[in-house]
């Protein structure tokens, strides 16, 4: 998508002496950014808080931390530094995260290999500004999380989607490599993948790691849901594939983890080389990160795999909740197996609205936000789906699904 810059008056801004003004300029603005519309999340969170409806639009949950985290957290905040804390990351949380990936995914990393970053959003900017070259082209998976596209314009690339079609989400290998060409240089992936909820299998990902071998791509894999994998699946991080780990930059958050999105801790883990260039993106875009708050995930790291299974069982028991609560009340909900996300689909529901006119109406008239699949996509996106938020008490899901109810009342 080509973004034209605007046209700007060139008259002077300051009052003229003796009191006469003059029309004001229209400053110079980055028109990728003047032309961007507010985030879909920032934008139903905004009409949620407007309309006092429950929010189950942004992807934050009401339940799951452990409070031993956040002891450790105000701990290192009266008893720790408060200063700047090492770029790249306090040593202590580099080593927990390389010990942690040994231990849960048999990655053979270090501390070398680590780069902590101010969530992991960062970590996916930081990550295309190291690798995208201006006039490379970058394949991104749609339906995609929407700072991807952005990000990589940014960078001087351009963005070629290859689209998942519901409701299985399948990765096809066609569609993928015909979505390569002489400029392609990154593959953007996201596992498990939200907005759809999925985990990616085993010879999914052998299609994402053979194109990439094939046309030697780096992949920036998006794997900030790795422990949100319920019903038993077990998640495979696409850098353990073979001749994966030089090409991969893979990203994580301690927000997913223990479900402390607020803390925006996250972080790259790649080859040393590749690290070392990421880490310098990163340093002139937050430089660091919150010294008490990477204390207590390098705490909760170490110390506490006891709590991965618990929150998975949460998770599960709420999707479950939900789910049933939304087919009792007439609505088509595709299946979802991974991350704290489920998509309804309007049109299977019997409503005709496409999902930005349902989900205004529904947060407007009926109390509830949730946030349209179409902001996921540019090319063809689908405009039946919505997704929810699973990741709430059982009280916070009761209230959604009466809300959606109600909103599904209004179209029949």
């Amino acid at each position: 998508m080509s973004v034209k810059p605007p046209t700007h008056s060139r008259q002077a801004a300051a009052p003229a002496m003796g009191g006469n003004s003059r029309t004001a300029v229209r400053p110079r603005l980055n028109p990728l950014y003047e032309q961007m519309q507010t985030s879909v999340f920032e934008r139903m969170s905004g009409l949620a808080a407007k309309h006092g409806a429950v929010n189950l639009g942004q992807g934050f949950p009401d339940f799951g931390w452990p409070e031993e985290i956040l002891e450790a957290a105000a701990g290192a905040l009266t008893e720790g530094s408060n200063q700047y804390p090492p770029s790249r990351g306090l040593p202590p949380l580099r080593e927990a995260i390389a010990a942690h990936y040994n231990r849960h995914q048999q990655l053979d990393v270090a501390a070398a290999h680590v780069c902590v970053t101010s969530g992991a959003t960062e970590a996916v900017g930081a990550a295309i500004l190291a690798t995208v070259r201006p006039g490379d082209e970058v394949i991104i998976l749609t339906p995609a999380y929407d700072c991807y596209a952005p990000m990589i314009r940014r960078a001087g690339g351009t963005v070629r989607e290859v689209a998942l079609r519901p409701p299985r989400w399948r990765i096809d290998r066609e569609p993928l490599e015909a979505a390569v060409g002489p400029k392609t240089s990154a593959i953007l992936f996201n596992n498990p993948h939200n907005p759809a909820g999925r985990l990616f299998t085993r010879d999914e990902l052998d299609v994402v790691a053979a194109v990439a071998r094939e046309h030697d791509l780096t992949v920036i894999s998006d794997e900030v849901w790795e422990h949100i994998v319920l019903d038993e699946q077990h998640f495979v991080s696409l850098a353990s594939l073979p001749e994966m780990a030089q090409r991969t930059i893979k990203i994580g958050s301690a927000g997913k983890i223990f479900s402390l999105t607020g803390w925006k801790v996250g972080w790259m883990v790649a080859a040393p080389e590749m690290a070392g260039v990421a880490a310098r993106a990163h340093q002139f875009l937050t430089f660091s990160t919150a010294p008490n708050l990477q204390s207590a995930v390098a705490y909760g790291l170490d110390e506490g795999d006891a709590w991965i299974e618990p929150m998975k069982q949460r998770f599960a028991r709420a999707r479950d909740r939900m789910t049933q609560g939304l087919r009792d009340a007439g609505f088509a909900v595709l299946d979802a197996a991974s991350t704290y996300f489920l998509c309804v689909d309007l049109a299977q529901s019997g409503i005709g609205l496409d999902d930005e006119s349902f989900a205004a109406a529904a947060v407007e008239r009926a109390g509830v936000a949730v946030v349209p699949l179409s902001a996921f996509a540019e090319a063809d996106p689908p405009r039946h789906l919505v997704r929810l938020c699973f990741g709430k008490k059982d009280e916070t899901i009761d209230a959604g699904v009466a809300a959606m109810a109600k909103a599904k009342k209004l179209f029949e």
